[in-house]
């Protein structure tokens, strides 16, 4: 029997938690549910998760310090956010905390469940990466521990720290678009905010490492007004 990838739902209004809960159980998962940020937090620390999903609005700790804290334990676990709120400001606010989704109510259960599936999907792929410690793509391999490329015939290229985990960042999330906010959540930490420039350097250079013609990418694409997208058919 597979097991059930496991679920963390944060939201205060029950009709609505019952309502998700139902669905998410019928699509096979194992849910896991708190009504206000605390008790969210004590079952996080508890149990391992495949995803969070949280209302911004709780009582006792809100959606975005629950995220907040998280991240501080965990920067792998995907985290959805849902919420009456639709400004910039906050879905801006999500991202800073940590999150990989952000979706307004009301919502169609129909692409929850498609936006659930997709998370959980990058979750199992982070830790397939993590145990393989290498991605092949072409004919070079990445090591990201030793930070190399190697190449079939042998020639190994040095890379750089950051050039490491955006390779390893848009490999976890292959086939699916990134979004600067992710790219500067996760390899500049908000320590630094890089132009748009400055990505769009490290993806040329992936280009010239792996792609056989630089003007026609088959791997690293840019996404005009989202971010950036790897892809790999293999």
């Amino acid at each position: 029997m597979p097991i059930k990838q496991r679920i963390l739902l944060v939201e205060d209004e029950e009709h609505l938690l019952e309502a998700i809960k139902l669905n998410l159980e019928m699509e096979g998962y194992k849910v896991s549910t708190a009504t206000d940020g605390k008790k969210a937090l004590k079952i996080f620390k508890e149990e391992r998760f495949n995803l969070v999903i949280l209302d911004v609005m709780l009582p006792e700790i809100d959606g975005f310090q629950v995220a907040e804290t998280i991240r501080l334990e965990n920067s792998e676990v995907p985290i959805m956010f849902l919420t009456a709120k639709n400004t910039s400001e906050d879905r801006v606010m999500g991202l800073k905390k940590g999150a990989d989704d952000y979706l307004v109510k009301p919502f169609n259960l129909e692409e929850l469940i498609l936006r659930v599936a997709n998370l959980v999907r990058r979750s199992l792929k982070g830790d397939e990466l993590k145990e393989l410690n290498s991605y092949k793509i072409g004919d070079k391999t990445i090591y990201f521990n030793s930070f190399e490329l190697k190449s079939d015939d042998g020639t190994i290229t040095p890379l750089t720290k950051k050039e490491t985990m955006l390779l390893k960042l848009l490999i976890e999330r292959r086939n699916d678009a990134v979004s600067r906010e992710q790219i500067l959540e996760t390899v500049w930490n908000y320590d630094v905010y890089p132009s748009t420039r400055t990505i769009d350097n490290f993806i040329l250079t992936f280009r010239k490492y792996f792609e056989p013609d630089q003007k026609n990418p088959t791997y690293f694409h840019s996404i005009r007004g989202v971010g950036y997208k790897f892809i790999d058919n293999n």
